[in-house]
């Protein structure tokens, strides 16, 4: 090797070595995605299987707890003033994106910032309740999934009335804590009685009101009950 080319082998191996340390030191500070998560119930435990999937769901597209990610949670236990003080303590966080799961918690998420991303999960109607303005074109800050939409109640209906002959009288029973309750409520019935059910709406705010609501439903001659808006989004034995 003649001298000029050991000379420039050497500057090379001296500019690699010199950039070594400035790449390990890039790599340990890379930033680690924040991600704030407004839950509705009040523990990871009440929360059961949604809290699960979540944390499994982010870990098998590659972001590992605690190690590629970090999971900002809170719960509120169904309380306004808790999920209006939790989605604003996660968006002064500095949180990379806010998730709300359910329709109690998606409005406190959207009141909460116009900047940083939110994306909803199990909201009925998203469109109804005003969270996005399209299906196909959430805009704003806002998007997410809906696996009961407005749209879909209808065919839900059709689906009960053929498996009891004879259907009627249907009662939906929702939980009065949800904002989103009377909308849902309207366009339930609205298409209950397009298929010629009379449809009824029991409303129910705490569990122990259970017994004393389905007590007035065998009274009203009721003869199916659709676990409406809320149902599942509580505490105690009722959470999902």
């Amino acid at each position: 090797m003649s001298d000029m080319r050991r000379r420039e082998f050497i500057t090379l191996l001296g500019g690699a070595a010199a950039a070594w340390p400035l790449v390990a030191r890039a790599q340990q500070t890379a930033k680690i995605p924040r991600v704030g998560v407004l839950w509705h119930a009040g523990s990871a435990e009440q929360e059961g299987s949604n809290f699960r999937a979540l944390v499994k769901g982010f870990a098998a597209i590659g972001y590992v707890e605690g190690r590629s990610i970090v999971l900002e949670h809170r719960f509120p236990n169904e309380q306004s003033e808790k999920f209006r003080n939790m989605a604003a303590e996660l968006v002064a966080s500095g949180v990379d994106v806010l998730v709300s799961v359910g329709a109690n918690a998606a409005p406190y998420a959207k009141e909460a910032t116009t900047t940083i991303p939110v994306v909803f999960v199990l909201v009925p109607d998203p469109l109804g309740s005003k969270l996005i303005k399209s299906l196909a074109r959430p805009e704003a800050n806002v998007t997410g999934l809906s696996n009961s939409a407005g749209e879909i109640i209808g065919k839900r209906l059709e689906l009960f009335k053929e498996v009891i002959p004879g259907l009627s009288r249907i009662a939906l029973l929702v939980n009065s804590n949800s904002q989103l309750v009377s909308s849902y409520e309207k366009t339930t019935i609205a298409a209950a009685s397009t298929l010629g059910l009379s449809g009824q709406a029991f409303e129910w705010s705490a569990p122990e009101e259970l017994d004393s609501v389905f007590a007035a439903m065998k009274v009203a001659g009721i003869q199916a009950v659709i676990t409406g808006h809320g149902l599942l989004m509580s505490r105690g034995p009722w959470s999902a």
